[in-house]
């Protein structure tokens, strides 16, 4: 695509008439220079949040493997220090049933908190279809 120069009119003298050509000529750059830039500073501000976002999703997720790593470690903690009480395998056992009693309780509350969940985007389908009846009544 070449570039076109454009003429660009000089400064009218103080008092000298502008004619209506000119002065939308000029409106019409200054809006597209003001669209063009902010069209720019989204672009600026998506940017910077997406950044953000993944070095916050990146420490999220050395916090989990670290957490995890703990985690581990207080299990095997708990199994070595129910294994002075009882023998080792009944130690495990008992500390690997615990656990898994407690992750399906939580599994099970979670799957009754999303059936009960309303996911469906009524506010937005209201707000599409108002739209469309105010751009049907328009037309």
């Amino acid at each position: 695509m070449a570039f076109e120069a454009k003429s660009v009119p000089h400064p009218p003298e103080p008092g000298e008439p502008v004619s209506a050509t000119v002065l939308i000529n000029r409106l019409l750059d200054d809006a597209t220079a003001l669209v063009r830039n902010e069209v720019a500073l989204v672009k600026a501000e998506v940017t910077q949040s997406i950044n953000t976002l993944k070095l916050t999703v990146r420490s999220m997720a050395a916090g989990t493997v670290v957490l995890a790593a703990g985690m581990l470690t207080l299990v095997a903690a708990a199994v070595l220090g129910l294994a002075e009480v009882v023998a080792p395998w009944l130690a495990a056992l008992i500390v690997g049933a615990a656990l898994a009693i407690v992750g399906f309780a939580l599994i099970q509350a979670a799957k009754r908190n999303l059936v009960s969940a309303n996911l469906s985007l009524e506010r937005t389908g209201q707000s599409l279809r108002k739209d469309a009846a105010v751009a049907a009544r328009r037309t």
